[in-house]
């Protein structure tokens, strides 16, 4: 009797074992140890800049109150069923659209260092095209759905019912995105789109043209942009012009080439000291190199990686259970931290050319943070539904 009772209770209010505490774990390892990066690489900047008013937790205070909002967000988005995600997945997508378009008006959108990214909110800086990291893999795969019969189909409704509509939209994100200027999430989006329409079982002939024309369309775009391309050249030889094209990346080579195995100690590093620009936020993980060594480094890849297979795990489940679209919207999630991760790190080792994208959960950055830990608390939403429906409970 008491057996039967316990069965019972567990089925009403279901234990910790129905979240996955491996990857709630992993995320606020995380998020610890980019607090405690973000204050030592930003402490130096702080108190010699007079916007911070000489403060030296001025970026720390403003890190927490973001790591604050984005875990009450992650905590909301867990509360929100993933039906509910997906029935307002285009209305999302719309919205973030309207943000991207309404950053680019002169007057509204708030313009740093030559990009017109930010939208000012009096308190903070909303960034649109962090947003529109997290909604596109909601609407990706409630579109992957929705078209999945076209998708794998015969070569012309593969085109015009499945990637023509698709292509029109991300023409348009892209548009917007370049005008910024923001390449850098304009290739993280483009990945997202393109892993879900792969693993929505879109024809392979043709996603493999399609990728033979993103790549060309790519350095199409790198040709045509002096800009662009002297970022190309100086990631190719930063030392040619090391106090011009090639300053940032020389330097984060530099912080790399100081930490060696164990990194000169925590809060030791000299690259942060006003040589490495941006060692808060886009080269976080050159100070991490340089204060915490390989070891540092490769625990910071170690843990990402867990994470992202743990999104891709996830969703393979979630495709067993016959959820496809919840299934899309965890891999989606896991492409967005592995492409981003990756190319952050890249571009800090000197294999990538330099592009402003912060390392998710760990770098210096509102808008990001939040976007991440919403995502986050997505998949632990799909991860929990998946639990409760294995128990044989429906509760989404």
């Amino acid at each position: 009797m008491k057996q039967i009772f316990y069965q019972a209770l567990k089925r009403v209010r279901p234990s910790m074992a129905s979240y996955d505490k491996a990857l709630l774990w992993c995320t606020l390892l995380l998020l610890a140890f980019g607090l405690v990066m973000v204050y030592s690489a930003s402490i130096a900047q702080a108190e010699v800049d007079k916007d911070t008013g000489f403060r030296s937790t001025y970026y720390l205070t403003r890190h927490v109150i973001f790591l604050v909002v984005g875990l009450v967000g992650g905590f909301i988005a867990f509360n929100i069923s993933t039906k509910t995600w997906q029935q307002y997945a285009p209305a999302l997508f719309i919205l973030g659209v309207l943000l991207l378009a309404v950053v680019l008006v002169p007057g509204i959108g708030r313009e740093v260092n030559g990009s017109r990214r930010w939208l000012s909110l009096v308190v903070i800086n909303l960034q649109p095209s962090e947003i529109m990291k997290f909604v596109v893999p909601l609407y990706a795969a409630d579109y992957t759905v929705r078209k999945a019969a076209f998708m794998g189909g015969k070569l012309v409704e593969s085109i015009t019912r499945g990637l023509l509509p698709m292509l029109v939209v991300m023409l348009v994100v892209g548009s917007l995105l370049l005008l910024e200027p923001d390449f850098g999430a304009f290739a993280v989006i483009t990945a997202i789109t393109m892993g879900l329409l792969f693993l929505g079982g879109f024809n392979w002939r043709l996603f493999a043209g399609l990728i033979i024309a993103l790549a060309a369309g790519f350095v199409g775009l790198v040709v045509s942009s002096p800009y662009r391309m002297q970022r190309v050249l100086g990631f190719l030889d930063p030392w040619k012009d090391p106090f011009g094209k090639g300053y940032q990346l020389s330097h984060s080579l530099i912080a790399f080439g100081r930490g060696e195995w164990t990194g000169v100690g925590l809060g030791a590093s000299v690259e942060k000291l006003s040589y490495l620009p941006e060692a808060h936020t886009d080269f976080l993980m050159a100070i991490i190199a340089e204060e915490l060594g390989f070891i540092g480094v490769a625990s910071v890849v170690l843990m990402f990686a867990f994470l992202v297979l743990r999104a891709f795990l996830i969703g393979v489940q979630a495709a067993k259970l016959d959820r496809a679209y919840q299934a899309l919207v965890a891999q989606g999630i896991g492409i967005w931290f592995a492409v981003q991760s990756v190319i952050n790190i890249g571009v800090n080792m000197g294999l990538m050319p330099t592009k402003g994208l912060t390392l998710p959960l760990l770098s210096f950055g509102g808008s990001g943070i939040v976007a991440n830990l919403l995502a986050l608390g997505v998949l632990l939403r799909v991860d929990f539904e998946n639990r409760q429906l294995i128990r044989g409970v429906r509760r989404e």
